[in-house]
């Protein structure tokens, strides 16, 4: 019993393994992304050092350092997905010696050097590595291919003259494979580290400007409470309590006419059954809609496969979460999906849509993805800013991507905690 059980967890642990290694992966990706920009505007500050020494370069210096900040800015938002947020610091002071003695472009500075270096060859290496894997794993079908002629295999180790070489160099694949595996999270922590480490503003300015969104995300969150509350008043009063009062009358009606017509009265009663009944179901819609059963009584992945199974576009649920989260954070995530899915059937003529939940570290992480027309705008009405409001209420992120043509991808990371 204990190796039949072993083997499973086994099995768990390799699919885990796997997942991490491609997020990983995606992170070192999305890093080298940055770094290629990191090495465009360290290019243009070494110009502009050169520039400096005749005199130009003190006119160019301050543009530079803004277009700095713009790559910056794009690290903090890469590295805000996929963690805790980064603030972006005040703007770059117009004038270059104040713009120098500003800390955080100083720490920008700094940044650009490590990123354009140790983040590039970090994410050349992550792309290398299965490169090589899947390179050296097919080797004897491109061996085959080649007319069993003499090459040389994987970095150049041995020259392949027979099946058993080719064969050992499949091995080779393999070890690629299983290195990848083993140090692609790593290699994503450490690209990762500079910009963690770097690019957050001063502790001062960080607490002003976390103090400055606390107060704003407050305000929405109570604007949301209010309006809550206005749906619910609206529901109860124009449903269930219409509902409630035709009840009563038709059990007044049904009471007269008890002494003078049966058939009438029993007419009257099942008329007042069905307005009942529909009072009934008017009120659990208000009830879910205050806080899903389904939350309470399974998962929140059990949750969202029923929302999933209910829309009218296909929709696929991919959710990995080992543990569950705090009810109201699940709540959040819950309406954020429904609103998404309900924008989706209504306006996006996709033809398939999905739904992703991962948990990293101490923040829930859900993308909403979709085939669809693109375009979606938070300003139309949609729900969308309905979406922020309660995801910011919980001191979450919310980003929307959608351009014309399409995909659309809604992304909302929630804290959590452990």
């Amino acid at each position: 019993m204990s190796t039949s059980g072993a083997e499973p967890a086994r099995r768990w642990d390799v699919a885990a393994r796997a997942r991490t290694t491609l997020d990983g992966l995606e992170h070192l990706v999305g890093g080298l992304g940055t770094a290629i920009l990191s090495v465009v505007a360290l290019f243009l500050l070494l110009v502009t050092a050169v520039a400096c020494l005749v005199g130009v370069g003190v006119v160019l210096a301050p543009t530079t350092l803004r277009v700095l900040r713009v790559v910056a800015d794009r690290e903090r938002a890469r590295l805000s997905r996929w963690g805790p947020e980064i603030l972006g610091p005040d703007p770059v002071p117009p004038r270059l010696r104040e713009a120098l003695r500003d800390a955080s472009v100083r720490r920008e500075l700094g940044w650009v050097a490590v990123h354009s270096t140790l983040g590039l060859f970090l994410g050349l290496a992550a792309l290398t590595l299965p490169l090589n894997a899947v390179r050296d794993l097919s080797y004897p079908l491109w061996w085959k291919l080649e007319g069993d002629v003499d090459t040389t295999a994987g970095l150049g180790l041995w020259v392949v003259h027979d099946w058993a070489g080719a064969f050992a160099t499949s091995l080779l694949g393999l070890l690629w494979l299983v290195v990848s595996l083993a140090v692609t999270p790593g290699m994503a922590r450490l690209q990762a580290w500079p910009g963690r480490r770097l690019l957050p503003p001063d502790r001062g300015a960080d607490l002003a400007l976390r103090v400055a969104e606390l107060t704003a995300t407050r305000a929405a969150a109570l604007d949301a409470h209010t309006a809550e509350l206005r749906r619910i008043e609206r529901a109860l009063h124009d449903g269930t309590q219409n509902r409630l009062v035709a009840v009563t009358v038709l059990l007044g009606a049904a009471r007269r006419a008890l002494t003078r017509d049966t058939a009438t009265a029993e007419a009257a009663l099942d008329r007042a059954q069905g307005a009942a009944e529909q009072a009934l179901a008017e009120l659990r819609a208000v009830v879910r809609g205050i806080l899903p059963p389904v939350l309470a009584d399974r998962s929140l992945s059990d949750a969202l496969s029923a929302l999933a199974a209910d829309c009218p576009v296909p929709c696929r649920v991919d959710a990995d979460l080992p543990e569950r989260c705090a009810a109201s954070v699940e709540a959040t995530a819950y309406f954020a999906v429904a609103e998404a899915l309900t924008n989706v059937a209504r306006h996006s003529g996709a033809r398939q849509a999905t739904v992703t939940l991962r948990r990293h570290d101490d923040r829930l992480r859900i993308e909403i993805t979709d085939d669809g027309r693109g375009g979606a705008d938070e300003g139309t009405g949609s729900g969308l800013a309905g979406i922020r409001r309660r995801v910011e209420a919980h001191d979450g992120t919310f980003v929307l991507t959608s351009p014309p043509g399409g995909p659309t991808a809604l992304v909302v990371s929630l804290p959590c905690g452990s």
